[in-house]
């Protein structure tokens, strides 16, 4: 089976699917070690990595894709939900964004439709005309086609247009064939059953990560209100972080690492050291 119809699979399973978001070789490698089965690769996630600063449309197609890349090939049974941004352009853009990532083996690519490129602050999330985001989407799932992969239509208009509008939004990209829907930074557990039910059944996917903007519910609050898929886009990032500024702080202190860092054979063992060796071995010469 391929990406795209094992997550289908996936999907149709009862059950509601926790989704680590990973952002590079490492965390990908983490989450599969840990049994699960999906990650998302998260804009905000590589924004913190890769630039070292915040997700505001600063990243590129490219970037993007090569971090994919390194979480694929560190974990290639690993279910992967690319975050495709806005398609980094117009809808051929999309096109060319969808397609690539089915090619190269993503499970599901999100699309949203917010403006870009954005306004410059960090504030507010202005967006497309809704027809001008059906045409994004349209060629998305249109793209789509080639390989398989899922499309996760994303609305980001409920704070500037308001609920009504963001419901109309996932109506209209369920008509127009995404597999999966998103309505970012619902108020309330109301607004949640609204675009939940505006889903007509189709999988409805969920940022469940704390600090945002938004309803957060827990895990199983989300599972009950009807969300099929959850992600946790601080879940490692931010005690990663949190481990670095341990580690700098025992440097600083005159120590070789922090409490809490892995023991020495612990941390080979996470990499793969061992495995490396078994494999190696078959292609040593005698002696």
């Amino acid at each position: 089976m391929t990406p795209p119809e094992r997550l289908r699979a996936l999907l149709a399973e009862p059950g509601f699917v926790v989704m680590p978001a990973a952002w590079d070789g490492l965390s990908a490698r983490i989450a599969a070690q840990a049994g699960f089965r999906t990650a998302f690769l998260s804009g905000s996630c590589v924004a913190a990595s890769r630039l070292g600063g915040p997700d505001l449309d600063l990243l590129s197609f490219a970037e993007m894709f090569d971090s994919f890349q390194m979480v694929r090939n560190a974990a290639p049974e690993t279910l992967i939900l690319a975050d495709g941004d806005h398609g980094y352009g117009n809808a051929m853009n999309v096109q060319r964004t969808v397609r690539a990532y089915g090619r190269a083996g993503a499970a599901a690519i999100l699309i949203e439709d917010k403006i870009t490129p954005r306004e410059l602050t960090a504030a507010g999330k202005p967006c497309l005309p809704r027809e001008e985001a059906r045409m994004k989407i349209r060629a998305a799932v249109e793209a789509a086609k080639e390989s398989g992969i899922l499309v996760l239509a994303r609305t980001d208009c409920r704070p500037t247009q308001g609920i009504d509008e963001a419901v109309a939004r996932i109506e209209m990209y369920v008509e127009e064939g995404a597999d999966i829907l998103f309505l970012d930074s619902p108020a309330d557990e109301g607004e949640i059953r609204r675009a939940i039910e505006a889903a007509r059944g189709r999988p409805s996917f969920v940022v469940l990560s704390p600090g945002g903007a938004r309803a957060t519910p827990s895990q199983a609050e989300a599972a009950a209100l009807g969300f099929k898929i959850g992600t946790f886009p601080t879940g490692m990032l931010s005690p990663a972080a949190a481990g670095m500024q341990a580690g700098i702080a025992a440097l600083q202190a005159g120590e070789s690492e922090a409490g809490s860092a892995l023991p020495p054979a612990a941390l080979r063992s996470l990499l793969g050291y061992d495995d490396y060796d078994a494999e190696a071995k078959r292609f040593r010469l005698p002696g």
